[in-house]
């Protein structure tokens, strides 16, 4: 029971009624209408943003009750989202509300295009940019695959090229409101902007709706944290997560955790906001104390391979293109492989051995990614510093993605990040069995690469010609894999 003023009703929190455990909420809103005058346009979009049961206002007249006013929303693919039904008097009105709502809830989850046992987050995919319209379809097909790594359905997707970035909810907030609706209608439990947020812009966006909402940046880390086995991995995953989220910490400030005690700290205690705050930036100051610690392992490693002499050949490119398939291949190794983003994180490292009693350690980078996290590229940074001692870099490409050469642009630009740009470099063209040969033919001329199945050794030769004219100076003549 909620009293109001002659202007409204505020509705409290409704965490005790969650949205996704159903098609609608279980709850009935009925308010009444001082005037008689019928549901407003502020009754609709809370029926259709609360995904309430119903919504129901009892008009009054000379302080009696007059006409009744009732909507309930519509079945997903109805030609109209919500239904007004025809007001009438008061005293003739008459439903049953439980097997009405029963049936409307059983056609609703009929409609779905996905099984109520489904477990999977399922979102909706947003892109708010200037940018030309094929940019953001492409972008939107790279979040479509990352969601896909991450395990998440995708219901829909949207894209917005508004005249001007709204700096609160990047779009009009009419517009906002409309997507969370269709979102809502859909059973959607995850909005995934293609866009980074700011802090300030996920406070305003969430408080327009009780939908999870997330940026790239926290969909790469996601995966990034699922696929992390190895410490160093898992170190630098949480580093870049804890930076991420810390000045995105938010709360009302007012509950105190604990009160502190001695010379400075007498008073009202600390707010369960600082000291959240306070714990994430120790173990910040802990994990990068780590990290350098890890670091320091690595260095030795790598002085231990340079004492030996051994040449090290590492293989980069952008996530999903078969880095971990052509190690294997060439190695005979067991490395984790899958088709899908960021399948593996870990690097790994395999010997490889030419004639002659010669050998080459060949490694297998992270894969890079167009606009990587800059929280991520920091903790990795690390990690991708052990490129600079690479004698010879791999730029693996998958031939068959028709983003291909964008994607060779992006690890351009990451590599002139970490200042290797000038390191001796070879393009590789991977799944050529995807493609035409004269395609195939005409791409790997123009870009003076070589071309292979990382599934299929036959079609390693050139690859390891390569190798060998680029570490020894020698044409190949045998290799044993």
């Amino acid at each position: 029971m909620i009293v109001g003023d002659a202007k409204g009703i505020f509705i409290p929190g409704l965490e005790d009624f969650p949205l996704g455990r159903r098609a609608l909420r279980g709850l009935r809103l009925v308010h009444t209408h001082l005037r008689n005058e019928p549901l407003s346009q502020d009754d609709l979009t809370d029926l259709a943003l609360l995904r309430l049961d119903i919504i129901v206002a009892v008009g009054v007249k000379d302080a009696l009750p007059e006409d009744i006013h009732v909507a309930h929303l519509m079945p997903q693919g109805s030609e109209k989202p919500i239904e007004i039904l025809s007001s009438m008097n008061f005293h003739r009105f008459n439903l049953d509300f439980l097997s009405f709502i029963e049936s409307l809830e059983e056609e609703m989850d009929r409609k779905r295009v996905f099984s109520q046992k489904d477990q999977r987050e399922k979102s909706i995919l947003i892109s708010v940019s200037q940018k030309p319209k094929y940019e953001q379809e492409d972008s939107l097909e790279e979040l479509k695959e990352l969601a896909f790594s991450s395990d998440v359905l995708v219901l829909d997707t949207v894209i917005q090229r508004p005249k001007a970035i709204n700096p609160k909810y990047l779009m009009g907030e009419g517009k906002l409101k409309e997507v969370i609706i269709n979102a809502l209608n859909k059973g959607a439990t995850l909005l995934i902007f293609d866009q980074d947020l700011n802090p300030s812009q996920v406070k305003a966006i969430g408080e327009l709706t009780e939908i999870k909402v997330i940026d790239r940046s926290q969909l790469i880390l996601d995966i990034f944290a699922r696929r992390a086995h190895s410490r160093d991995g898992k170190v630098q995953v949480e580093l870049a997560q804890l930076k991420y989220r810390l000045p995105r910490l938010t709360g009302k400030g007012t509950a105190m955790s604990r009160l502190m005690g001695g010379i400075g700290g007498r008073g009202p205690g600390e707010m369960k906001l600082e000291i959240d705050r306070r714990r994430v930036r120790d173990r910040i100051i802990l994990l990068e104390k780590e990290l350098r610690s890890l670091s320091e392992a690595r260095k030795q490693r790598k002085q231990r391979r340079v004492e030996k002499g051994i040449p090290i050949i590492s293989i980069i490119g952008y996530t999903n293109a078969g880095k971990s398939t052509l190690l294997n291949s060439l190695t005979k190794s067991a490395v984790f492989v899958g088709e899908r983003m960021f399948a593996t994180l870990d690097t790994a490292s395999r010997r490889l051995r030419f004639p002659k009693e010669r050998e080459v350690i060949i490694t297998d980078t992270v894969g890079f990614i167009r606009d990587l996290p800059k929280d991520l590229m920091t903790a990795f940074k690390s990690t991708l510093e052990e490129l600079q001692d690479a004698d010879l870099l791999l730029h693996l490409v998958d031939i068959s993605n028709p983003r291909f050469e964008q994607q060779i642009e992006s690890v351009e630009n990451i590599l002139r990040e970490l200042n290797l740009s000038d390191k001796r470099k070879v393009i590789v063209f991977n799944k050529i069995d995807k493609l035409e040969a004269d395609e195939i033919e005409n791409i790997t001329l123009r870009y003076n690469a070589v071309s292979l199945s990382a599934l299929d050794p036959s079609t390693f030769k050139p690859l390891l010609d390569v190798i060998e004219q680029n570490i020894w100076g020698e044409k190949l003549a045998e290799v044993k894999l």
